[in-house]
């Protein structure tokens, strides 16, 4: 009987550090570094495989288990059938309880509940970022004239080693622009 620890955030940019503070009781924490969406996590699926009868999955939130009410569900019934049980410490559920379980689906129901409205927010924030003009992307590498020089330039036989130095492009971004006549 082990608690067995899965930590996970969504980019490199991120930290596990207060995650893995809460984990420190744990026999063996999996760590992650991947979105919450993809459906390909490695390390959660190692973390699965890992666990055994009698021991305890510990997370510290429901959204860094699954990527939907269903998968998450999913995960919960398939630890469940294997006489694992789940334990969420930041909104202290124990499926081992009744009250845990009932807790644990009323929270995972929320949980879905709020990213599907964070998704909306955000694609109405961009909606109206993009009609008050506002320009999403990396800026432009090189202004209108100098695409109009390089261009100019590789027709006069230029090389093109040469011509991504002189503009500080690189060799994708040179005949994207060389493509985009």
């Amino acid at each position: 009987m082990s608690d067995i620890g899965y930590a996970r955030v969504s980019s490199t940019g991120q930290n596990l550090e207060v995650q893995l503070d809460k984990l420190n009781g744990c026999n063996r924490v999996f760590e992650e570094k991947a979105s919450g969406t993809t459906a390909d996590r490695p390390v959660l699926g190692e973390c699965l495989r890992y666990l055994r009868e009698g021991d305890s999955l510990v997370i510290t939130k429901l959204d860094r288990l699954a990527r939907s009410t269903l998968h998450l569900t999913q995960i919960a019934h398939d630890l469940e059938g294997r006489g694992i049980d789940l334990k969420v410490l930041d909104q202290a559920i124990d499926t081992s309880t009744p009250t845990g379980k009932l807790l644990f689906n009323v929270l995972a129901s929320i949980s879905e509940f709020e990213t599907a409205i964070r998704g909306e927010r955000q694609a109405e924030g961009i909606k109206k970022a993009l009609s008050k003009g506002v320009k999403f992307g990396a800026k432009a590498k090189l202004t209108e004239e100098q695409v109009n020089e390089l261009r100019r330039r590789r027709e006069n036989g230029e090389k093109v080693r040469e011509l991504m130095s002189d503009f500080g492009v690189s060799k994708a971004t040179f005949y994207r622009l060389l493509s985009k006549g």
